[in-house]
């Protein structure tokens, strides 16, 4: 155990399409080397084909949602489909305060 005293830190989920994996990366990176603990999906190289196991971890994402003081959605050039609108639509629900990697294309989102 360190001696160094270190005060709550934040929390941050990011959410997003897991096809932006290096911008996924370099945001955690970046939030961990600013004393952040950093809560994400895995992007698996196993091909989910099983509709209840999709469904399932949709649900546990949500749950990571649920954690954090903030929601960061990492969303290159603006873009933010359909699973990630219900994510932030889900945050607000709960009163999360969101932000965006980029201003969102849209202003649906």
């Amino acid at each position: 155990m360190s001696d160094v005293p270190v005060p709550r830190p934040r929390v941050v989920c990011l959410c997003g399409s897991l096809r932006f994996g290096r911008e996924f990366a370099a945001e955690r990176e970046r939030l961990t080397l600013d004393l952040t603990i950093v809560l994400a999906p895995e992007a698996t190289d196993v091909s989910v084909s099983d509709p209840s196991l999709v469904r399932a971890l949709g649900e546990l994402h949500l749950r990571r949602i649920d954690l954090p003081d903030e929601v960061r959605i990492v969303n290159p050039g603006g873009y933010v489909g359909e699973a990630t609108r219900r994510e932030i639509a889900y945050a607000h629900s709960w009163g999360k305060q969101v932000t965006y990697l980029h201003q969102p294309a849209t202003d649906d989102s």
